[in-house]
Protein backbone atom coordinates (compact mmCIF):
# COMPACT_ATOMS: atom_id res chain seq x y z
CA UNK A 1 0.00 0.00 0.00
CA UNK A 2 1.09 3.43 -1.06
CA UNK A 3 1.76 6.16 1.85
CA UNK A 4 0.55 9.28 1.60
CA UNK A 5 3.07 11.82 1.28
CA UNK A 6 2.12 14.47 3.78
CA UNK A 7 3.71 18.46 2.58
CA UNK A 8 4.13 20.27 5.71
CA UNK A 9 4.03 23.99 4.73
CA UNK A 10 5.88 26.66 6.27
CA UNK A 11 3.66 29.47 8.52
CA UNK A 12 4.26 32.57 6.98
CA UNK A 13 3.70 35.83 6.58
CA UNK A 14 3.86 38.46 3.96
CA UNK A 15 4.29 42.80 4.26
CA UNK A 16 4.15 45.42 1.45
CA UNK A 17 3.54 49.04 1.74
CA UNK A 18 1.43 51.66 -0.46
CA UNK A 19 3.43 54.29 -1.08
CA UNK A 20 2.77 57.63 -3.52
CA UNK A 21 3.76 55.36 -6.59
CA UNK A 22 2.22 52.20 -5.31
CA UNK A 23 -1.88 51.95 -4.38
CA UNK A 24 -3.81 50.14 -2.21
CA UNK A 25 -5.27 47.95 -5.47
CA UNK A 26 -1.61 47.57 -7.16
CA UNK A 27 -0.14 46.61 -3.68
CA UNK A 28 -3.30 43.82 -2.86
CA UNK A 29 -2.02 42.63 -6.87
CA UNK A 30 1.33 42.26 -5.72
CA UNK A 31 1.13 39.97 -2.23
CA UNK A 32 -1.36 38.23 -4.81
CA UNK A 33 1.43 36.91 -6.53
CA UNK A 34 3.86 37.30 -3.47
CA UNK A 35 1.72 34.68 -1.73
CA UNK A 36 1.83 32.41 -4.93
CA UNK A 37 5.56 32.87 -4.58
CA UNK A 38 5.19 31.72 -1.25
CA UNK A 39 2.87 28.82 -1.73
CA UNK A 40 5.53 27.55 -5.14
CA UNK A 41 8.53 27.92 -2.50
CA UNK A 42 6.72 25.50 -0.03
CA UNK A 43 4.79 28.26 2.59
CA UNK A 44 1.34 29.08 3.57
CA UNK A 45 0.82 32.47 3.57
CA UNK A 46 -1.75 32.92 7.02
CA UNK A 47 -1.54 37.15 7.28
CA UNK A 48 -0.67 39.62 5.51
CA UNK A 49 0.38 43.08 7.08
CA UNK A 50 0.48 46.68 5.10
CA UNK A 51 1.08 50.07 6.02
CA UNK A 52 0.81 53.28 4.10
CA UNK A 53 3.96 55.64 3.68
CA UNK A 54 5.32 57.99 1.80
CA UNK A 55 8.43 55.96 1.75
CA UNK A 56 9.89 53.12 3.13
CA UNK A 57 11.69 53.64 6.78
CA UNK A 58 15.58 53.61 5.71
CA UNK A 59 16.37 51.59 9.56
CA UNK A 60 13.15 48.94 9.47
CA UNK A 61 11.28 49.54 6.50
CA UNK A 62 8.19 50.30 8.33
CA UNK A 63 7.23 52.20 10.94
CA UNK A 64 7.70 51.25 14.84
CA UNK A 65 4.51 50.81 15.61
CA UNK A 66 3.54 48.29 12.54
CA UNK A 67 7.32 46.09 13.41
CA UNK A 68 5.84 46.35 17.09
CA UNK A 69 2.11 44.67 15.86
CA UNK A 70 3.71 42.14 13.77
CA UNK A 71 6.32 41.02 16.20
CA UNK A 72 3.40 40.01 18.41
CA UNK A 73 1.47 38.61 16.11
CA UNK A 74 4.77 36.39 14.90
CA UNK A 75 5.22 35.48 18.77
CA UNK A 76 1.65 34.88 19.28
CA UNK A 77 1.04 32.35 16.40
CA UNK A 78 4.56 30.58 15.69
CA UNK A 79 5.46 32.33 12.45
CA UNK A 80 8.62 30.74 11.09
CA UNK A 81 9.12 33.09 7.89
CA UNK A 82 8.26 36.86 7.14
CA UNK A 83 8.61 37.81 3.51
CA UNK A 84 8.67 41.64 2.13
CA UNK A 85 7.01 42.33 -1.13
CA UNK A 86 10.25 44.68 -2.23
CA UNK A 87 13.70 44.06 -1.22
CA UNK A 88 15.45 44.86 2.05
CA UNK A 89 18.83 46.32 1.82
CA UNK A 90 21.12 44.63 4.28
CA UNK A 91 20.93 46.76 7.35
CA UNK A 92 17.50 47.04 7.49
CA UNK A 93 16.98 42.92 7.12
CA UNK A 94 19.76 43.15 10.27
CA UNK A 95 17.73 45.59 12.11
CA UNK A 96 14.37 43.94 11.36
CA UNK A 97 16.05 40.46 12.40
CA UNK A 98 17.09 42.23 15.94
CA UNK A 99 13.46 42.97 16.66
CA UNK A 100 11.27 39.68 15.11
CA UNK A 101 12.85 36.10 16.08
CA UNK A 102 12.21 34.01 12.86
CA UNK A 103 13.51 34.49 9.12
CA UNK A 104 13.33 37.58 7.24
CA UNK A 105 13.11 37.44 3.53
CA UNK A 106 12.47 39.76 0.41
CA UNK A 107 10.63 39.16 -2.78
CA UNK A 108 14.53 38.55 -4.29
CA UNK A 109 15.74 36.25 -1.74
CA UNK A 110 12.32 33.84 -2.23
CA UNK A 111 12.78 34.26 -5.83
CA UNK A 112 15.87 32.82 -5.51
CA UNK A 113 15.23 30.29 -3.29
CA UNK A 114 12.01 28.65 -6.16
CA UNK A 115 14.87 28.91 -8.76
CA UNK A 116 17.64 26.71 -6.49
CA UNK A 117 14.81 24.12 -5.79
CA UNK A 118 13.30 24.42 -9.84
CA UNK A 119 17.23 24.21 -11.26
CA UNK A 120 17.73 20.52 -12.84
CA UNK A 121 20.70 21.19 -15.05
CA UNK A 122 24.49 21.77 -13.99
CA UNK A 123 24.09 25.12 -16.03
CA UNK A 124 21.06 26.66 -14.12
CA UNK A 125 22.31 25.46 -10.58
CA UNK A 126 25.85 27.57 -11.52
CA UNK A 127 23.29 30.76 -12.54
CA UNK A 128 21.06 30.53 -9.74
CA UNK A 129 24.34 30.14 -7.11
CA UNK A 130 25.65 32.87 -8.49
CA UNK A 131 22.61 35.00 -8.33
CA UNK A 132 22.36 33.88 -4.75
CA UNK A 133 26.09 35.04 -3.99
CA UNK A 134 26.08 38.28 -5.73
CA UNK A 135 22.67 38.63 -3.06
CA UNK A 136 24.13 37.50 -0.14
CA UNK A 137 27.51 39.25 -0.11
CA UNK A 138 26.62 42.70 1.12
CA UNK A 139 24.76 40.71 3.82
CA UNK A 140 27.02 38.26 5.71
CA UNK A 141 27.22 40.38 8.39
CA UNK A 142 23.49 40.23 9.27
CA UNK A 143 24.62 36.38 9.87
CA UNK A 144 27.43 37.23 12.46
CA UNK A 145 24.94 38.78 14.93
CA UNK A 146 26.06 36.49 17.35
CA UNK A 147 29.94 38.26 17.57
CA UNK A 148 28.07 41.36 18.70
CA UNK A 149 27.69 40.12 22.44
CA UNK A 150 31.07 40.02 22.89
CA UNK A 151 32.29 42.21 24.84
CA UNK A 152 35.39 44.63 24.47
CA UNK A 153 38.59 44.54 26.19
CA UNK A 154 41.92 42.59 26.18
CA UNK A 155 42.11 39.05 23.89
CA UNK A 156 38.56 40.04 22.96
CA UNK A 157 38.78 42.66 19.43
CA UNK A 158 38.23 41.99 16.36
CA UNK A 159 37.33 38.45 15.47
CA UNK A 160 34.41 38.94 14.42
CA UNK A 161 35.34 41.12 12.02
CA UNK A 162 38.20 38.98 10.92
CA UNK A 163 35.55 35.91 10.36
CA UNK A 164 33.38 37.85 8.24
CA UNK A 165 36.34 39.49 5.80
CA UNK A 166 37.13 36.01 5.32
CA UNK A 167 33.67 34.51 4.59
CA UNK A 168 33.43 37.59 1.95
CA UNK A 169 36.86 36.86 0.63
CA UNK A 170 35.48 33.19 0.40
CA UNK A 171 32.53 34.07 -1.52
CA UNK A 172 34.42 36.69 -3.20
CA UNK A 173 36.17 34.01 -4.98
CA UNK A 174 33.01 31.86 -5.49
CA UNK A 175 31.80 34.45 -7.59
CA UNK A 176 35.01 34.79 -9.65
CA UNK A 177 34.72 31.14 -10.26
CA UNK A 178 31.02 31.07 -11.25
CA UNK A 179 31.48 33.55 -13.63
CA UNK A 180 34.45 31.96 -15.07
CA UNK A 181 32.04 28.33 -15.41
CA UNK A 182 29.69 30.64 -16.70
CA UNK A 183 31.98 32.24 -19.50
CA UNK A 184 33.01 28.79 -20.61
CA UNK A 185 29.41 26.96 -20.63
CA UNK A 186 28.68 29.91 -22.25
CA UNK A 187 31.16 29.64 -25.15
CA UNK A 188 30.09 26.49 -25.30
CA UNK A 189 25.72 27.49 -26.14
CA UNK A 190 26.87 29.76 -28.55
CA UNK A 191 29.14 27.25 -30.47
CA UNK A 192 25.66 25.08 -29.83
CA UNK A 193 23.54 27.75 -31.53
CA UNK A 194 25.87 28.19 -34.27
CA UNK A 195 25.65 24.53 -34.69
CA UNK A 196 21.91 24.96 -35.54
CA UNK A 197 22.18 26.30 -38.90
CA UNK A 198 20.06 28.64 -40.64
CA UNK A 199 16.75 27.36 -39.68
CA UNK A 200 14.85 30.01 -37.97
CA UNK A 201 14.17 30.22 -34.69
CA UNK A 202 11.40 30.96 -32.58
CA UNK A 203 11.27 31.89 -28.82
CA UNK A 204 8.30 31.45 -26.67
CA UNK A 205 8.38 34.45 -24.02
CA UNK A 206 5.86 35.77 -21.40
CA UNK A 207 5.09 36.03 -17.59
CA UNK A 208 5.73 32.92 -15.26
CA UNK A 209 2.61 30.71 -15.35
CA UNK A 210 1.33 31.97 -18.43
CA UNK A 211 1.16 28.07 -20.34
CA UNK A 212 4.55 28.53 -22.70
CA UNK A 213 5.87 25.13 -21.71
CA UNK A 214 1.74 23.67 -22.11
CA UNK A 215 1.61 25.25 -25.97
CA UNK A 216 5.64 24.00 -26.68
CA UNK A 217 4.65 20.11 -25.49
CA UNK A 218 1.07 20.81 -27.95
CA UNK A 219 2.95 22.33 -30.77
CA UNK A 220 5.92 20.64 -30.78
CA UNK A 221 4.77 17.14 -29.25
CA UNK A 222 7.39 17.66 -26.69
CA UNK A 223 7.50 16.77 -23.03
CA UNK A 224 8.55 19.37 -21.36
CA UNK A 225 7.83 20.14 -17.40
CA UNK A 226 4.32 21.30 -16.69
CA UNK A 227 2.36 22.37 -13.34
CA UNK A 228 0.22 25.56 -12.20
CA UNK A 229 3.29 26.76 -10.16
CA UNK A 230 5.38 29.82 -11.13
CA UNK A 231 8.93 28.96 -12.56
CA UNK A 232 7.83 25.26 -13.44
CA UNK A 233 10.36 25.70 -16.36
CA UNK A 234 14.02 27.12 -15.46
CA UNK A 235 16.47 25.17 -18.20
CA UNK A 236 15.29 26.52 -22.12
CA UNK A 237 14.18 23.75 -23.99
CA UNK A 238 15.14 23.50 -27.72
CA UNK A 239 12.83 21.28 -30.05
CA UNK A 240 12.59 21.38 -34.15
CA UNK A 241 9.07 21.70 -34.93
CA UNK A 242 7.58 21.00 -38.21
CA UNK A 243 4.35 22.21 -39.45
CA UNK A 244 3.24 21.01 -42.37
CA UNK A 245 6.40 20.22 -44.06
CA UNK A 246 8.39 23.56 -42.83
CA UNK A 247 10.76 22.84 -40.10
CA UNK A 248 11.94 25.53 -37.73
CA UNK A 249 13.49 25.68 -34.32
CA UNK A 250 11.49 26.43 -31.34
CA UNK A 251 12.51 27.30 -27.57
CA UNK A 252 10.67 27.67 -24.03
CA UNK A 253 12.59 29.98 -21.68
CA UNK A 254 12.40 30.84 -18.46
CA UNK A 255 9.67 33.01 -17.31
CA UNK A 256 9.34 36.89 -16.33
CA UNK A 257 8.15 38.70 -13.35
CA UNK A 258 7.28 41.48 -12.05
CA UNK A 259 10.39 43.09 -10.00
CA UNK A 260 12.38 40.94 -11.64
CA UNK A 261 16.09 40.53 -9.56
CA UNK A 262 18.34 42.62 -11.44
CA UNK A 263 21.22 39.80 -10.29
CA UNK A 264 18.76 37.39 -11.89
CA UNK A 265 18.87 38.83 -15.56
CA UNK A 266 22.32 39.03 -15.63
CA UNK A 267 23.32 35.18 -14.25
CA UNK A 268 20.69 33.88 -16.68
CA UNK A 269 22.42 35.95 -19.47
CA UNK A 270 22.84 32.53 -21.72
CA UNK A 271 19.62 31.58 -21.48
CA UNK A 272 18.29 35.00 -22.84
CA UNK A 273 20.56 34.96 -25.32
CA UNK A 274 17.77 32.16 -27.02
CA UNK A 275 15.45 35.14 -26.95
CA UNK A 276 18.19 37.74 -27.96
CA UNK A 277 19.23 35.03 -31.40
CA UNK A 278 15.15 34.45 -32.05
CA UNK A 279 13.94 35.54 -35.25
CA UNK A 280 10.65 35.36 -34.18
CA UNK A 281 9.01 35.91 -30.69
CA UNK A 282 5.61 33.98 -29.36
CA UNK A 283 4.67 36.58 -26.88
CA UNK A 284 2.59 34.27 -24.70
CA UNK A 285 -0.43 36.24 -22.72
CA UNK A 286 -2.90 34.26 -20.04
CA UNK A 287 -5.49 36.71 -21.22
CA UNK A 288 -7.69 34.78 -18.11
CA UNK A 289 -5.08 37.03 -15.19
CA UNK A 290 -6.75 40.01 -14.30
CA UNK A 291 -3.28 41.86 -14.63
CA UNK A 292 -2.26 40.43 -17.79
CA UNK A 293 -2.06 43.66 -19.34
CA UNK A 294 0.60 44.61 -16.43
CA UNK A 295 2.40 41.26 -17.44
CA UNK A 296 2.57 42.38 -20.93
CA UNK A 297 4.20 45.54 -20.11
CA UNK A 298 6.58 43.79 -17.49
CA UNK A 299 7.28 41.47 -20.24
CA UNK A 300 8.32 44.15 -22.70
CA UNK A 301 10.21 45.92 -20.45
CA UNK A 302 12.59 42.98 -19.40
CA UNK A 303 12.53 42.54 -23.41
CA UNK A 304 13.49 45.97 -23.46
CA UNK A 305 16.39 45.43 -20.96
CA UNK A 306 17.96 42.79 -22.37
CA UNK A 307 17.86 44.43 -26.24
CA UNK A 308 15.34 42.00 -27.91
CA UNK A 309 12.42 44.88 -28.27
CA UNK A 310 12.55 45.27 -32.08
CA UNK A 311 11.87 41.62 -33.04
CA UNK A 312 8.49 40.25 -34.95
CA UNK A 313 6.31 39.29 -33.11
CA UNK A 314 2.94 36.89 -32.39
CA UNK A 315 1.18 38.22 -29.54
CA UNK A 316 -0.54 34.80 -28.29
CA UNK A 317 -3.12 35.09 -25.46
CA UNK A 318 -3.69 31.86 -23.72
CA UNK A 319 -6.36 30.62 -21.63
CA UNK A 320 -9.60 31.56 -23.59
CA UNK A 321 -11.56 28.47 -21.87
CA UNK A 322 -10.99 30.11 -18.64
CA UNK A 323 -11.62 33.54 -19.03
CA UNK A 324 -13.91 35.49 -17.05
CA UNK A 325 -15.57 39.01 -16.98
CA UNK A 326 -17.40 40.71 -14.32
CA UNK A 327 -20.96 41.75 -15.47
CA UNK A 328 -23.18 43.95 -14.66
CA UNK A 329 -26.84 44.26 -13.51
CA UNK A 330 -29.06 45.79 -16.17
CA UNK A 331 -30.74 48.16 -13.19
CA UNK A 332 -27.50 48.67 -12.02
CA UNK A 333 -27.13 52.68 -12.77
CA UNK A 334 -24.09 52.80 -10.11
CA UNK A 335 -21.51 50.89 -11.10
CA UNK A 336 -18.97 52.27 -14.04
CA UNK A 337 -17.72 49.82 -16.56
CA UNK A 338 -14.17 48.53 -16.30
CA UNK A 339 -11.88 46.60 -18.47
CA UNK A 340 -12.67 43.55 -16.21
CA UNK A 341 -16.00 43.99 -17.82
CA UNK A 342 -14.65 43.21 -20.75
CA UNK A 343 -15.70 40.14 -22.88
CA UNK A 344 -13.24 38.71 -25.57
CA UNK A 345 -14.73 40.13 -27.96
CA UNK A 346 -14.31 43.66 -27.20
CA UNK A 347 -11.09 43.39 -25.91
CA UNK A 348 -10.26 42.64 -29.44
CA UNK A 349 -12.12 46.13 -30.66
CA UNK A 350 -9.47 47.54 -27.85
CA UNK A 351 -5.50 48.45 -28.59
CA UNK A 352 -5.32 44.90 -28.98
CA UNK A 353 -7.43 45.96 -32.79
CA UNK A 354 -3.97 47.89 -33.05
CA UNK A 355 -1.60 44.89 -32.81
CA UNK A 356 -3.09 43.68 -36.11
CA UNK A 357 -5.65 40.14 -36.73
CA UNK A 358 -2.85 38.79 -37.97
CA UNK A 359 -0.62 39.15 -35.18
CA UNK A 360 -3.09 38.57 -32.02
CA UNK A 361 -4.21 34.67 -31.38
CA UNK A 362 -6.76 34.13 -29.18
CA UNK A 363 -5.92 30.63 -28.54
CA UNK A 364 -6.34 27.18 -25.38
CA UNK A 365 -2.95 25.83 -25.16
CA UNK A 366 -4.27 22.86 -22.86
CA UNK A 367 -7.70 22.46 -24.97
CA UNK A 368 -6.51 23.47 -28.27
CA UNK A 369 -9.23 25.78 -29.04
CA UNK A 370 -8.39 27.58 -32.28
CA UNK A 371 -5.41 25.72 -33.09
CA UNK A 372 -5.38 25.28 -36.30
CA UNK A 373 -5.79 29.42 -36.51
CA UNK A 374 -2.63 29.73 -34.78
CA UNK A 375 -0.42 26.52 -36.66
CA UNK A 376 -1.49 28.75 -39.83
CA UNK A 377 0.02 31.90 -38.77
CA UNK A 378 3.17 30.69 -37.06
CA UNK A 379 3.93 28.77 -40.74
CA UNK A 380 2.65 32.34 -42.27
CA UNK A 381 5.32 34.33 -39.77
CA UNK A 382 7.77 31.52 -40.08
CA UNK A 383 7.43 31.04 -43.91
CA UNK A 384 8.37 34.63 -44.50
CA UNK A 385 11.42 34.85 -42.90
CA UNK A 386 12.32 31.86 -44.27
CA UNK A 387 11.79 32.62 -48.10
CA UNK A 388 13.40 36.29 -46.93
CA UNK A 389 16.36 34.24 -46.25
CA UNK A 390 16.17 31.98 -48.74
CA UNK A 391 14.47 33.35 -51.47
CA UNK A 392 14.58 30.21 -54.20
CA UNK A 393 13.24 27.93 -51.63
CA UNK A 394 10.01 30.16 -52.12
CA UNK A 395 8.41 26.95 -53.85
CA UNK A 396 9.30 24.38 -51.65
CA UNK A 397 6.67 25.93 -48.99
CA UNK A 398 3.70 27.13 -50.01
CA UNK A 399 0.88 29.23 -48.66
CA UNK A 400 -0.48 27.24 -45.66
CA UNK A 401 -4.10 26.83 -47.26
CA UNK A 402 -1.78 25.60 -50.65
CA UNK A 403 -0.28 23.07 -48.11
CA UNK A 404 -3.78 21.51 -46.72
CA UNK A 405 -4.76 21.59 -50.26
CA UNK A 406 -1.41 19.46 -51.38
CA UNK A 407 -2.05 17.02 -48.62
CA UNK A 408 -5.63 16.63 -49.12
CA UNK A 409 -4.74 15.83 -53.04
CA UNK A 410 -1.86 13.31 -52.15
Amino acid sequence: MLEKEIINFEKTAIVGIVTQNQSEDKLNEYLDELDFLTFTAGGEVVKRFWQKMDKPNPKTFLGTGKIDEINLYVKENDISTLIFDDELTPSQQKNISKIIDCKILDRTNLILDIFAQRAETSYARTQVELAQCIYLLPRLSGLWTHLERQKGGIGMRGPGETEIETDRRIVRDRISLLKEKIKAIDKQMGTQRGNRGAMVRVALVGYTNVGKSTLMNAIGKSDVFVENKLFATLDTTVRKVVIKNLPFLLSDTVGFIRKLPTQLVDSFKSTLDEVREADLLLHVVDISHPDFEDHIESVNQTLSDIKAKDKPVLMVFNKIDAYKHLTIDEDDLMTEKTPRHFTLEEWKTTWMHRVGEENALFISAAYKENFEDFRERVYEAVRQIHITRFPYNKFLYPDYKDAIEKEEKE
